[in-house]
């Protein structure tokens, strides 16, 4: 057969495999790459979790980018956090509580 053509193939299929192997690490660096625009505190997890996710079949790898996008970066905060009660509010619900506790104990 002819020679060129054998090696010609040959690095057409070489150049396919790393295109996809590329391909597939680009893909597994998008929540890092989310994490990082949105200014996550845990961007470094997500990005090793990541790596890992490639060893186990993927399977890590929808819950990075739900977790990527869990958290807010202009706000700062968490998506589906709470307002935390300021400690004048904690100081009197624990009055409430105190005065609850010595009625009933009469």
């Amino acid at each position: 057969m002819n020679l060129f053509l054998d090696y010609a193939s040959l690095g057409i299929l070489f150049t396919v495999l790393l295109i996809l192997i590329y391909g597939l690490i680009i893909v597994h660096d998008i929540p890092y790459e989310m994490a990082l625009k949105r200014d996550h505190p845990h961007a470094e997890a997500i990005h090793v979790a990541g790596w890992v996710s490639l060893f186990f079949l993927h399977v890590l790898w929808p819950f990075l980018w739900i977790w990527a996008t869990m958290y807010n970066g202009e706000k700062k905060e968490w998506l589906g956090e709470r307002k935390s009660v300021s400690s004048e509010d904690y100081s009197s619900l624990v009055a409430r509580l105190d005065e609850l506790e010595k009625n009933i104990k009469g």
